[in-house]
């Protein structure tokens, strides 16, 4: 899967979405925001998540955003973060490199609020040192993603 998984992604869309690729690796947040000169609440970090019914879905939310367990419950039930070697054979996207485009398993998408607070957000793009730049309403659309308030 990988970079190019996303770029056929955006190509079966009919969407026209430049990918960054850097040099240096961007696999955290920290990392990421550095290299793309934005504040760490401008990644979008794709997390996923196991509830306990089995049901495997992947939630977007800014990078400096943390998950609340309270909301967490309130939206999905009780569940868990996968582990990282369940996330690469699920996404097909290596940790780090992870993002809601190009799945090699088709998965739910949650978008956290916490996105909403701006304009355009940098998910990964399915590397450890890709990216792309997209609104929030524009990632919901092309992922068919479900808006959701699990994060602090």
């Amino acid at each position: 899967m990988t970079v190019a998984s996303v770029r056929a992604f955006f190509a079966a869309h009919q969407v026209d979405m430049p990918i960054i690729e850097l040099q240096e690796n961007t696999a955290t947040v920290a990392l990421a925001a550095q290299a793309h000169g934005v504040e760490p609440g401008r990644i979008a970090k794709t997390l996923a998540f196991r509830l306990a019914d089995g049901k495997v879905f992947l939630l977007v939310a800014r990078g400096d955003a943390r998950i609340d367990n309270a909301k967490f419950k309130a939206a999905f039930g009780k569940g868990k973060m996968l582990a990282l070697d369940e996330v690469e054979a699920l996404t097909g996207h290596p940790v780090g490199g992870v993002c809601p485009f190009g799945l090699a398993t088709p998965l739910p998408v949650y978008l956290d609020r916490s996105l909403q607070a701006f304009d355009e957000v940098l998910p990964a793009a399915g590397s450890v040192n890709s990216a792309l730049r997209i609104s929030p309403q524009q990632m919901a659309e092309l992922t068919q993603g479900q808006w959701v308030d699990a994060c602090q």
